[in-house]
């Protein structure tokens, strides 16, 4: 699928922050950014998922990765302060931040919408990506370059019927990532783009086309050159774009290893 090839020690000596890490392509870019030498710190409510990561990865013999349990439906704004306080003490910097986590809610008319489980899909899909970065938006300024991408959906670049509080979630997605980079462009180091996955045989995929074939969509792993790009120091200077990983508009010239 791809002609990028990046070195082993793509990420070395980076530290890279994902939510949903417990499995899917949250799982999928945590192993594999800590195969290209990066310190991952790991993100979801779900301990004994994020464990199960932790482990695949020291036993690879990768950098030893953290973890930071947070149910992202409940966070406060004082305890994305107090994320960004430990990773200052412990780490000092943060070189990127892949925003991951999703809640699908339920696929309805408008007019049917539940209301709590808006606000829900709301607090997860959109207002925690907000908080986040804001906490941490010091700790990749103190970066030599440092990357945000933004996990988007192609229902939140054009609206489709029935996707309700998730299409409109990832809506707000598209326009904080192109605000951001725009603020973020001149002044900093700091990169910012969206990436939508595309069909991947994952969970939320499953429960939002539960008549598909599953088997048909490739694993998340296939995807992940994409994500070490977007992560790593080679697209440097490439800000707020929309990409789509499976089809990928890679650059006429990338480096050569």
């Amino acid at each position: 699928m791809s002609i990028y090839t990046p070195p082993a020690d793509l990420l070395a000596n980076r530290v890279i922050l994902v939510t949903g890490a417990g499995d899917g392509i949250g799982r999928a870019v945590a192993r594999t950014c800590a195969a290209h030498g990066a310190t991952v710190i790991l993100l979801g409510r779900t301990i004994g998922k994020l464990e199960r990561v932790y482990d695949e990865i020291e036993q690879a013999g990768h950098p030893q990765p953290a973890i930071y349990p947070m149910n992202l439906e409940g966070a406060t704004p004082k305890d994305y302060a107090d994320l960004a306080a430990t990773l200052e003490r412990e780490f000092g910097r943060l070189d990127g931040l892949l925003h991951n986590a999703a809640l699908l809610g339920g696929l309805s008319p408008m007019a049917h919408q539940d209301i709590d489980l808006w606000f829900k899909v709301m607090q997860v899909n959109l207002n925690a990506p907000f908080l986040l970065t804001r906490a941490c938006l010091g700790l990749l300024m103190q970066a030599p370059d440092a990357s945000i991408v933004f996990t988007s959906d192609r229902v939140g670049r054009h609206g489709r019927a029935y996707w309700g509080a998730y299409g409109v979630s990832k809506a707000g997605i598209e326009g904080m990532s192109q605000i951001l980079a725009q603020e973020l462009e001149t002044n900093t180091r700091v990169r910012v783009n969206s990436l939508d996955p595309g069909a991947v045989r994952t969970r939320l995929r499953t429960l939002a086309y539960p008549g598909e074939n599953a088997l048909a969509n490739p694993e998340p792993e296939t995807i992940m050159p994409v994500y070490l790009y977007l992560l790593g120091p080679d697209s440097r200077g490439i800000t707020g774009r929309q990409f789509d990983a499976q089809t990928f508009d890679w650059p006429a010239s990338l480096p050569h290893y």
